[in-house]
């Protein structure tokens, strides 16, 4: 899940991204990984709430467009459902999900 947020005193947009356990299972550890963040693992982990759902949220500049997608237990990764756009990935065969922001 992907909720945006736009910020009225400066050029930004808080994304806040979710994942449940329904899409992840019993994972221990995921990631948000993209362009924002140069694709860096530890940068942006989200964060296990009482509810078994893992969230983070990123200020990012608005009048961008992000690649991303989430690394999960450093293994497998995944998009989400709520992306924008998916391009292909330059680096696999898979895609990866786009902000527009």
């Amino acid at each position: 899940m992907i909720e945006k947020t736009y910020l009225k005193t400066k050029p930004k947009c808080k994304v806040k991204f979710a994942l449940s356990t329904d899409i992840i299972g019993d994972s221990q550890s995921v990631s948000v990984v993209g362009d924002f963040n140069n694709w860096d693992a530890s940068l942006h982990p989200l964060r296990k709430q009482k509810s078994g759902v893992f969230t983070s949220t990123l200020n990012l500049e608005i009048d961008h467009t992000y690649q991303f997608r989430y690394l999960v237990d450093n293994q497998y990764w995944l998009n989400d459902d709520m992306a924008d756009a998916y391009v292909p990935s330059p680096l696999s065969q898979d895609s990866n999900g786009v902000l527009n922001l």
